[in-house]
């Protein structure tokens, strides 16, 4: 998610739009007083409502609870409520909540035409977010509208079947089977479960807070909630609706779970279906959506009626509308009024654990693993990686393990691959395979480069006559990267090789001269090391990552691969300040 944080100044045309838009709503108010009578009382308390143009509230509504607060905004214009003595009209406009944060800081770009004067998100991170970012005229409260658990949804007759296998929903679901020790999920339970990307949906980020929270923290934590996030943007859906969809569509997934709020399974189901979704509890406990209004007019007058929307919202006319729809009530103490069978009477149990701070943390989290990789994979095909492991050659167990890796990359990813050894390439050091480009693109032809890729990691081989070229390779690639830099992107060189140079090329010292000279800290590509065989030059190599701050990963064990690669990932998480890693 792009957060600028320079305020932009409305151009002429939007200034017109908007006065143009004020204008007819204001027209229509006057018409209703001018036949009410002239000078009517409005609101509550006897205030004068005067026949004066109204104050006009421009409400911004996250998509799932909009068409909710555009009854309640109906309702509300008839109360002929009033502030400062002139009647409020209300409008309501359906707007993803990351376009309305970004309005608010002053970006440049995808935003609304025009600030809003009240924000309903779908979430509490996201105001926090905005407050971070340098939003203005943000109050330091908010008031809760609606909440609406975060639940495993999937269709009725799979429900069936993770009952009988008795596969209960829960956190740790969410991670690839990598992680859970298997290569693919068992029969009896999902295949997938797909999460609400973070940058666009509050459920996406309470995932991601709980899958940290479920995971803890240290070394080993940070490598699954990396594969987490690899993962998960590979099944992300920009919203809960098409999530929904996928469930009933049976041409992909076997067995699909999505997690989404609890209001959008009732949404779901009001279309009639032989299989209706379900709603199903986490064991270990959930996360509530709150849907917070925050006054974000910056007139005063505008903030004072945006402020009396806000009230009128917490009462029990409104209330009734909410629960209508699905929602619990802003409290969280009534559930939805006519929830159907398919959503669980019962309140979900909560996860305590997760505090606001730890949502806002795993948002962080994201924002630093989830951007597009711009990698070029080094393979080592020297006489080092043709020796035996296993009945196999070592570059053979390596590339089984890239193989698993490269499912981790979502579609955004750009890659290539080339493998290295002396004279592979002909008089060059190494050979290019797939040159570095979007990988769901073909380079030439019709296959595209993930395909290409998946079939190079069954065949290459090793050269068992062949010396290594590392250093000419790494200098090669790490040059290759450096001229086609994303600036969008985290751009690296990632090394899989025995680790060690057999001094036919350039020698050490040079590769650390020209790294030193060539290494941009304003366009910076980082080198990652995976080195796996009994011959790794350890004190070598850790100078050559560290000039580009990069890592040095050892795999010592085959299984080991994908743990160390997962590693490296998860050094994101504190790049650029991270420490030397051997």
């Amino acid at each position: 998610m792009r957060l600028g944080r320079h305020r932009a100044a409305l151009s002429p045309e939007q200034r017109r739009r908007k006065a143009l838009r004020r204008g007819m709503l204001a027209g229509l108010a006057a018409v209703a007083i001018v036949a009410a009578g002239g000078v009517v009382i409005f609101g509550g308390g006897g205030v004068l409502c005067s026949t004066r143009e109204p104050v006009l509230v421009n409400v911004a509504a996250a998509v799932d609870v909009a068409p909710a607060v555009m009854e309640a905004a109906g309702r509300f214009n008839e109360s002929k409520t009033a502030a400062g003595g002139r009647c409020v009209l209300v409008q309501v406009t359906e707007q993803p909540p990351a376009t309305v944060l970004r309005t608010l800081i002053g970006d440049r770009a995808g935003v609304l035409d025009e600030r809003p004067d009240g924000w309903i998100a779908d979430s509490s991170a996201w105001i926090r977010l905005a407050r971070q970012q340098g939003a203005s005229a943000l109050p330091a409260e908010e008031s809760v509208v609606a909440t609406s658990p975060l639940v495993f949804a999937t269709r009725a007759s799979l429900a069936r079947r993770f009952s009988v296998g008795d596969t209960e929903m829960n956190w740790r679901m969410v991670f690839p089977s990598t992680v859970r020790g298997r290569l693919t999920p068992n029969a009896d339970e999902p295949d997938v479960v797909r999460v609400p990307d973070p940058s666009l949906a509050g459920a996406g980020i309470a995932t991601v807070a709980a899958a940290r929270d479920v995971v803890g923290t240290g070394p080993d934590a940070d490598k699954a909630l990396t594969a987490f996030v690899r993962w998960a943007q590979a099944g992300s859906a920009p919203d809960y609706r098409s999530m929904l969809a996928a469930v009933d569509d049976r041409t992909f997934w076997q067995r699909p779970v999505v997690i989404v709020p609890e209001q959008s399974v009732w949404n779901h189901n009001l279309r009639p279906s032989a299989d209706p979704v379900v709603a199903l509890h986490p064991r270990e406990g959930t996360i509530n959506l709150d849907y917070p209004y925050v006054v974000t007019a910056t007139d005063p007058d505008v903030a004072e009626a945006s402020a009396a929307f806000a009230g009128w919202l917490k009462g029990p006319r409104a209330q009734e509308i909410v629960r209508r729809a699905g929602f619990r009530s802003g409290d969280g103490a009534q559930g939805p009024i006519s929830r159907g069978p398919q959503v669980p009477a019962a309140a979900p149990r909560t996860r305590s654990s997760v505090s606001a701070q730890d949502i806002d943390e795993a948002l962080r989290a994201w924002s630093r693993l989830a951007p597009p990789t711009n990698i070029l994979v080094l393979a080592d095909t020297s006489k080092h990686m043709a020796e035996p492991l296993d009945g196999r050659t070592r570059v053979n167990v390596a590339l089984d393990a890239a193989k698993i890796g490269l499912r981790l990359f979502p579609d955004s990813t750009r890659m290539g691959l080339w493998e290295f050894a002396d004279k592979a390439g002909g008089i060059r050091g190494y050979r290019e395979h797939v040159g570095l480009g979007p990988i769901n693109e073909p380079e030439t032809g019709q296959v595209i480069r993930r395909s290409r890729l998946d079939q190079l990691t069954s065949t290459i081989t090793a050269h068992p006559r062949r010396d290594s070229s590392l250093y000419d390779a790494i200098l090669s690639g790490f040059r290759e990267v450096t001229t086609e830099y994303r600036e969008e992107m985290n751009n690296t060189l990632l090394v899989i090789t025995a680790g060690r140079d057999d001094g036919k090329g350039s020698d050490l010292a040079q590769l650390l001269d020209r790294l030193r000279r060539e290494w941009n800290p304003d366009r910076p590509v980082q080198i990652i090391v995976i080195a796996f065989g009994k011959v790794v030059d350890r004190e070598s190599l850790a100078q050559v990552t560290a000039l580009t701050n990069g890592s040095l990963h050892e795999a010592r064990e085959p299984g080991e691969i994908i743990d160390v690669f997962l590693a490296a990932l998860a050094r994101r998480l504190c790049h650029p300040t991270c420490k030397p890693t051997t």
